[in-house]
């Protein structure tokens, strides 16, 4: 590879003319006069290179004024590290003398890649095969250049990255004290590249820290436009995104691409202004630029109204603050954890222009620092109107601030000092002296140990590389105040160390005195239940508005107001939706109270009613009423009374279960008891009038099974029912202000499933009663059962309206309920059960088997068919005897004896007379208009009434 050939990729195309390679790597100054192009040449057994940012850059010439703090004073630590190393080579590697040779890079990349050609010559000039040139006698010309082991610098990002790539070619180590860009942490691209100060990217996060702090929402930034400025702006913008922090005004300063004159200046600063809500502004970019800055503040009036954010390349310099203190005030500053080189302050201040020759930019610091011209001084632009020293100046204390960040030069140099004594003691086995393996240094060998020192330095530190070879991420937070009248100091006021920021707030001071940080947002916030309405297309800027009704603040979008959840209300504030409170009808409320003691009541009159048959278990009356379907309807009736005490309980699945199973059952067991009696009384009657055979099914044990069957068919509707739709209870919202606990079955007519069948058997009931409405006296019990009939429709046809007109009412709706069930039940019990209760208790002596027939009308059927009394015993053996079953049994025979008794008149032969044990005389002639009985004379049957139905 040649050098043309390096130069032709590497440099600029400004710089890629034809040229002579001798032309190309002794290129002129772009001006002949200044600046004077000096080295600091150190003679050494190794050499380190160094890029030095010694001058300011210019617009006019290559080379601005001299930069005190970052350039001079940097080199000089440079140079008193190297003192340090060599004046301790039994630490380091003995017999061995580290030099330097120290350019400047006047703080421009294309200058300072100029520059670093001169790091490579002595590599290029030991590539083999490289000579283009030979002596008159054909041999090569013996050329002498040191191949330099290392490179510190350069202090600019944009300049390290251009350097970064030429010496990466020639596997050159480089370690920057200052470039801080992100960019140069990636080792793909710089692999050659270290630093010894942290990545943007911890100081990004260190100031995003420092605005989220001061609660700022609304900031500014600038940034220079370099690749340190453009990289860190990068890395802000989407820090403050993700901490939802706006961004106001964003302006660029020129760097990259020149110098820029003060009208540019004071355009970024109306600029800013344009947005005076957003007073807080990140100024991320170097000493020189930020000073314009600092000026066009003060010419557009604009003091005190910024605070600012500062980043590591200007904070803390002289260059910025000096005649600038009132623009200034109040900037807090993100600076690389650094202390005091040990010693070097002492050394710094007993430099002359006469004691330190080695130092060849050090006249021009001196006429600088004192405003003098020195009188071995050169001419430069800058010293022209300028009045000879007096040779009495000396550096103190008071005249000289110092740059705070020179341990990262100290560490650069102690970097290389260390990692070249662990390459010596592994190469050349620790002898003195350097031995053939590192005569040249191996680049890449050196890079290998120089990734893994870890040493104490000068300033008491420890340090090392982190795995992207940059130094540890350790921030001071410095602040500049006044703290007297008229002196202003940059201050420590907290700390950021591993991503951890530690800030003393009372220890700041802004402008005019204030301890408190300005406001910098662009709208307040809103008031509790109010959301915001952005504007300008700003996420940070709203206007206010409330939300009303049913509505809250959405809290993850405060910018919408939503609706709260039926069941829901917003609380006072409108910020969060609370839960209305669940409505029930409670055991202990008076609805509750009433229906219970109601059917209380019930249940304690049913179980009289009981214990009453129990004890006249075997006696006519019992016997007489159908003792087993009796003691059904009563357990019906007692189910009536304890739904009572289900509908009282707080609804959940089981118990909207019961209810829905319940409620029907227990009027399917009352009412099936019901229509098999009526049924029975009916068929009976009915078959007395067709035929003189007993009708089926009208047993004890037969009417038992019919009612059981007809219980079950409500069993099998109520298990499909909760089958298909399981029971649930439910909350429901008739207004928003409700929130009802009930059974789902009960806000529709789905309760109707269970009342349905109950219904077809109360219409059956009645349907009988009105049939069975004209038996004798005797039989009156039909008549009790069309009482109650009559009643219950009466009552659930009033229930109906009431229930579906109580639905904006749980309790009374519930308790309407309940109470009907109970009325119903009530009206069985009355009306069936009190005219027996009414013998057995007051009326003993009518408890019998007479009195079960009419006194009058059936006495003498009764001895007038003794003959038949054997058949009449047998049809009395039936468990319900008297008095359906007597009268089913007369009604029947007095039709057989109609009978025979027309036979017998028709024959006129006393032997045909049906009844064989009275004499042949008494079969007499009946008269057409007599009844068969009465057109007997002087028979037995003579006085046998007819019994009409």
């Amino acid at each position: 590879m040649t050098l043309r050939l390096v130069l032709s990729l590497l440099l600029p195309p400004v710089l890629l003319l034809p040229l002579p390679l001798p032309f190309l790597i002794f290129l002129p100054p772009l001006n002949a006069t200044w600046p004077n192009r000096k080295v600091v040449d150190l003679q050494g057994n190794i050499t380190l290179g160094a890029l030095m940012m010694v001058h300011e850059r210019h617009s006019d010439v290559v080379c601005g004024p001299i930069m005190p703090q970052g350039g001079v004073q940097a080199l000089e630590a440079m140079l008193y590290t190297l003192d340090y190393i060599n004046n301790h080579q039994g630490e380091f590697i003995k017999g061995v003398k580290i030099g330097a040779v120290v350019l400047d890079d006047c703080d421009t990349d294309t200058y300072g890649l100029e520059q670093a050609v001169e790091f490579i010559k002595g590599s290029i000039s030991n590539i083999q095969g490289g000579g283009e040139y030979r002596c008159s006698d054909g041999s090569e010309p013996e050329v002498r250049q040191e191949v330099v082991a290392g490179v510190v610098g350069a202090a600019s990002s944009v300049t390290s990255v251009q350097v970064a790539n030429l010496l990466r070619l020639f596997k050159i180590p480089q370690v920057s004290y200052f470039s801080t860009s992100p960019e140069l942490s990636n080792k793909v691209r710089f692999e050659y590249f270290s630093r010894t100060i942290p990545s943007d990217q911890h100081q990004a996060r260190a100031m995003v820290g420092l605005v989220t702090r001061l609660g700022w929402s609304y900031i500014s930034i600038i940034y220079e436009e370099s690749n340190y400025g453009i990289k860190a702006y990068e890395e802000l913008e989407g820090l403050l995104l993700a901490h939802h922090i706006c961004i106001a005004v964003k302006e660029k300063l020129v760097k990259d691409s020149g110098v820029a004159d003060e009208s540019a200046y004071d355009l970024i600063v109306q600029r800013l202004l344009t947005k005076t809500r957003a007073r807080g502004v990140i100024i991320f970019g170097s000493d020189q630029e930020v000073a314009g800055v600092m000026r066009a503040v003060r010419r557009n009036n604009a003091t005190g109204t910024f605070t600012w954010i500062g980043s590591d390349g200007w904070s803390a310099r002289t260059l910025v603050s000096s005649g600038n203190e009132a623009e200034v005030e109040g900037t807090l500053s993100v600076q690389p954890q650094a202390n005091p080189v040990t010693g070097f302050d002492t050394y710094f201040l007993n430099l002359t222009v006469e004691n330190n020759p080695r130092n060849p930019w050090f006249v021009e610091y001196w006429e600088d620092h004192f405003s003098c011209r020195h009188p071995s001084g050169s001419p430069t632009p800058y010293n022209q109107h300028l009045h000879p020293c007096t040779g009495t100046e000396r550096l103190t204390p008071a005249n000289t601030q110092f740059e705070a960040q020179l341990q990262f030069v100290s560490d650069a140099v102690m970097a290389f000092g260390y990692a070249l004594r662990d390459m010596h003691r592994d190469v050349c086995g620790g002898q003195p002296g350097l031995c053939p393996a590192m005569t040249p240094v191996d680049g890449e060998q050196l890079l290998y140990y120089l990734r893994r020192v870890l040493f104490v330095g000068l300033s008491g530190d420890q340090f090392k590389f982190d795995a992207q070879g940059d130094g540890p991420a350790r921030y001071n937070i410095i602040h500049f105040k006044q703290v007297e009248e008229g002196d202003y100091q940059w201050i420590r006021v907290g700390q950021y160390v591993e991503g951890e920021l530690q800030l003393n707030m009372s220890a700041l001071q802004f402008h005019g005195g204030v301890s408190t940080p300005p406001a910098s947002v662009c709208s307040l916030p809103c008031s509790p239940g109010q959301a915001r309405q952005t504007v300008e297309g700003e996420s940070c800027c709203w206007h206010c508005y409330s939300c009303t009704g049913y509505q809250v603040v959405n809290s993850a979008d405060p910018t919408k107001c939503i609706t709260c959840d039926w069941g829901t209300l917003p609380n006072p504030t409108h910020t969060t939706c609370k839960p209305i409170p669940e409505v029930y009808i409670r055991p202990d409320s008076w609805w509750a109270i009433g229906a219970m003691i109601f059917s209380s009541l019930g249940i304690i009159l049913t179980s009289l009613v009981v214990m009453v048959f129990v004890r006249h278990n075997s006696t006519p009356m019992v016997r007489a009423s159908g003792r087993e379907l009796s003691y059904v309807l009563l357990s019906g009736i007692f189910l009536c009374y304890a739904m009572t005490f289900v509908f009282v309980l707080k609804p959940t699945a089981l118990v909207c279960g019961v209810q829905r199973f319940g409620l029907g059952f227990c009027f399917a067991v009352v009412y099936s008891a019901l229509l098999t009696k009526t049924n029975r009384i009916a068929r009976i009657f009915n078959a007395g009038k067709r035929t003189a055979k007993r009708p089926s099914f009208i047993s004890p044990r037969s009417q038992l099974c019919l009612c059981f069957c007809a219980v079950a068919v409500q069993v099998v509707v109520s298990g499909v029912w909760c089958v298909v739709r399981p029971p649930k209870a439910i909350h429901h919202y008739i207004q928003r202000e409700d929130n009802f606990l009930v059974c789902a079955a009960s806000i529709n007519a789905s309760y109707m499933i269970a009342f349905a069948y109950p219904i077809g058997l109360i219409t059956t009931c009645t349907i009988y009663a009105v049939l069975t409405r004209k038996i004798p006296e005797a039989f009156n019990e039909s008549r009790h059962i069309g009482v109650t009939m009559y009643t219950t429709c009466i009552i659930w046809l009033a229930f109906v309206p009431i229930y579906f007109s109580t639905a904006n009412n749980v309790e009374l709706r519930i308790t309407t309920t309940s109470v009907t069930v109970s009325l119903s039940a009530t009206v069985a019990l009355v009306c069936l059960f009190t005219p027996k209760l009414y013998i057995l208790l007051l009326h003993p002596e009518r408890n019998v088997r007479q009195s079960m027939m009419l006194s009058q009308k059936y006495s003498t059927i009764k001895s007038s068919i003794s003959m038949s009394s054997q058949r009449v015993d047998s049809w009395t053996q039936s468990e319900v005897v008297f008095p359906l079953d007597y009268y089913l049994h007369e009604r029947l025979r007095s039709r057989s004896i109609r009978g025979k008794l027309s036979t017998c008149t028709q024959t006129s032969t006393p032997s045909h007379c049906p009844l064989s044990d009275h004499p042949p005389s008494s079969c007499l002639t009946l008269h057409p208009s007599m009844s068969p009985v009465h057109r007997l004379s002087n028979g037995p049957l003579q006085d046998v009434p007819d019994v009409q139905l």
